[in-house]
């Protein structure tokens, strides 16, 4: 299966009010991550010390980098139709979802799923659902968490691990099956088609 394992750094976590800071994405043909996708991006606004904290993303890394809405389209073409899938994907989901629907944007168009539900399932009984819980239980090769791109790679992993343990028991890894298997309202973004501008014309 060929899919888009994403993530993003943010200045915090509320979609309408906080900023991302960093958009990465590894497409993933089975469990061979294929190509990243990967920059920095100005939020227009000073970052909190607690969010640099977190992913040691600073002012002056991202100063002078493209806005969100430069990226959004970059991003897009990048995902294709591809499957996406990301760790708690509803927080990134939201916060792409508000920057496409502000600027109209160009979109990715397949339906984005999420490892944590699906790892829940699939691997009962973990201490617990971190990330970087999943990366270390299962001996997958790690260096640095909370950056966008490393850790997409991390989902990616975790991703195909899920898909071949299903397919062992014989389960469907269908993406409207996974789906359904992550007890969650389907994820999409909208596709808006840009109008070529009109003439005027009388």
């Amino acid at each position: 299966m060929k899919f888009i394992a994403f993530d993003l750094e943010t200045t915090g976590t509320k979609p309408q009010e906080d900023m991302i800071v960093e958009v990465g994405a590894v497409m993933f043909d089975g469990c061979r991550a294929v190509k990243g996708f990967g920059t920095l991006v100005d939020p227009c606004r000073p970052i909190p010390p607690d969010a640099s904290a977190v992913n040691g993303i600073s002012d002056e890394m991202v100063r002078g980098k493209p806005h969100i809405g430069d990226v959004l389209a970059d991003f897009a073409e990048f995902c294709g139709d591809l499957p996406l899938v990301a760790h708690n994907a509803p927080f990134d989901y939201k916060f792409l979802l508000d920057d496409v629907t502000t600027h109209r944007s160009a979109a990715p168009k397949g339906v984005v799923l999420d490892t944590l539900p699906l790892a829940r399932k699939v691997f009962p009984g973990l201490q617990n659902y971190k990330l970087w819980t999943l990366v270390r239980h299962f001996n997958f090769p790690s260096g640095t968490f909370h950056r966008a791109e490393e850790d997409s790679s991390y989902c990616g992993l975790l991703f195909a691990k899920i898909v071949e343990t299903l397919e062992m028991r014989g389960e469907s890894v269908a993406v409207d099956d996974l789906s359904r298997l992550c007890s969650r309202d389907v994820m999409t973004f909208p596709q808006y088609v840009n109008q070529p501008s009109q003439l005027d014309l009388f």
